[in-house]
């Protein structure tokens, strides 16, 4: 009896699939998945979630700076140990896709690269590119990754995926947009959704007059990464 193919889309955290042509679901034969691949990816997955979503729990329950740091170290040091697997991975087997790892550890491997060092994400984002092409990796993954390289070399973002805590203003505010106008139209044509849904508190005029302290904050936090 011939394998059963499974097309599997995701609703991931922060952002939401829900668009035409580009990558916004994988199809692949689970069969073909490298079990222990995919259980290593699984962990990596929970390992790099964890942790954030302590620091976002902290964050909203006013937690002290010491509180922050502690958890922020330990972040750092299992983000440079997954790195280290992810990449010594990558560099034997190229870009993985949910065939070789499963649908979780694909989404573990890009989330690895996607909190890594600039150097690293400029370094794999070519291999990044043409594994979109090849539908092992998701449009909207490779856009939030282009915003993320975008914002860390001073650039401005096209997709609005990049934001900061504004501790003045208790609110996380966008860093600069290529096109404010037309945000929810690009970032549909990369399978993300609309900005009112990604930020709550997302308004296109708030953000216009706003727009001179986030090209200030822009500057500023390009020079502290």
């Amino acid at each position: 009896m011939p394998p059963k193919y499974y097309c599997l889309s995701l609703t991931f955290l922060l952002f939401t699939l829900s668009i035409h042509a580009q990558v916004t679901s994988f199809n692949f034969d689970p069969n073909k998945v490298n079990l222990a691949w995919s259980t290593k990816m699984d962990s990596l997955f929970q390992e790099d979630q964890q942790a954030r979503l302590v620091m976002m729990r902290l964050k909203k329950e006013g937690a002290n700076k010491q509180q922050l740091d502690s958890v922020q170290a330990v972040i750092r040091k299992k983000d440079e140990a997954n790195l280290r697997f992810v990449t010594s991975l990558i560099e034997e087997r190229g870009w993985l896709g949910p065939e070789e790892v499963g649908f979780q550890g694909a989404q573990a491997l890009f989330l690895v690269i996607q909190h890594a060092d600039l150097k690293t994400q400029k370094k794999y984002y070519p291999l990044i590119v043409e594994a979109e092409k090849e539908g092992k990796i998701l449009s909207s993954n490779v856009a939030i990754l282009e915003d993320r390289i975008a914002v860390r070399e001073g650039r401005l973002q096209t997709y609005g995926s990049q934001g900061f805590y504004d501790e003045e203003q208790k609110k996380t505010l966008v860093y600069p947009l290529v096109d404010a106008e037309k945000i929810d139209e690009l970032r549909k044509a990369r399978g993300l959704s609309t900005m009112e849904a990604y930020f709550p508190n997302w308004n296109l005029q708030d953000y216009s007059k706003q727009l001179p302290y986030l090209q200030e904050r822009l500057k500023a936090d390009k020079i502290s990464r």
